[in-house]
């Protein structure tokens, strides 16, 4: 139960990554500075660093005729669109000291290049860590990665999405003239994330009554479980 548990929590934050990309509007205005960019040598695209929460809410998108978007939903089936052979995805965390939460990591980007299909998919923390964004965005140029995509495995925009981010993106890129990038939005405040968090709730509660086994976060640390005050 545990392990089918954790794959439904996984699942559910892999779908939502793929679909927030939907989350920006194609007839937004650009604004010269920010941090969620795409960039190619001279030339770049952003959304402005003073977001709206509304920027983050799950909506649909309003595209132009024959813009394409990474990817959307019909009838809850995934349309895969955007992506191509040429083009490399790197999920960042923030990385840790804890080789247990970098694992993590790598466990959720098989997950997601396995249900996703998209062929160049790499691991990337911050800080902390290896592989770095240099490393990851250097894997998927050797990969044959025309484009890289940066995803930032982060619930809400703050310095890291900001600055720090786009900050490390760029350094890699520099030996990559001939490579665009783009940095996409965080998390933010998606529909699916109720289902996620509303299902971690449900278990770990299902596990201090004894119903269920500890699941793959927990598993060891002796963390799920009920506090009293006195």
């Amino acid at each position: 139960m545990a392990a089918a548990t954790q794959s439904h929590f996984l699942m559910n934050l892999s779908s939502h990554r793929i679909f927030s990309q939907r989350n920006l509007r194609a007839d937004a205005r650009v604004p010269s500075s920010s941090s969620c960019e795409i960039t190619r040598t001279n030339r770049s695209w952003a959304l402005p660093c003073s977001l709206k929460v509304d920027n983050f809410q799950s909506q649909r998108v309003r595209r132009r005729r024959g813009s394409p978007s990474l990817a959307s939903f019909e009838d809850g089936e995934l349309l895969r669109s955007g992506i191509g052979d040429a083009d490399g995805i790197i999920i960042v965390d923030h990385g840790s000291r804890r080789r247990e939460s970098n694992l993590m990591l790598e466990e959720f980007v098989k997950m997601f290049k396995d249900n996703t299909g998209y062929p160049i998919v790499e691991p990337a923390h911050m800080e902390l860590a290896e592989p770095s964004i240099k490393s990851a965005f250097s894997l998927c140029v050797q990969q044959g990665a025309k484009r890289v995509v940066v995803s930032p495995f982060f619930l809400f925009p703050g310095r890291h999405w900001h600055q720090d981010i786009p900050a490390l993106t760029a350094d890699a890129a520099k030996e990559f003239s001939d490579i665009s990038y783009l940095i996409t939005a965080p998390l933010g405040l998606h529909n699916l994330l109720i289902d996620v968090v509303n299902d971690r709730i449900q278990h770990c509660l299902s596990h201090v009554e004894g119903d269920a086994d500890e699941c793959l976060v927990c598993a060891g640390t002796n963390k799920c479980k009920l506090y009293n005050s006195s």
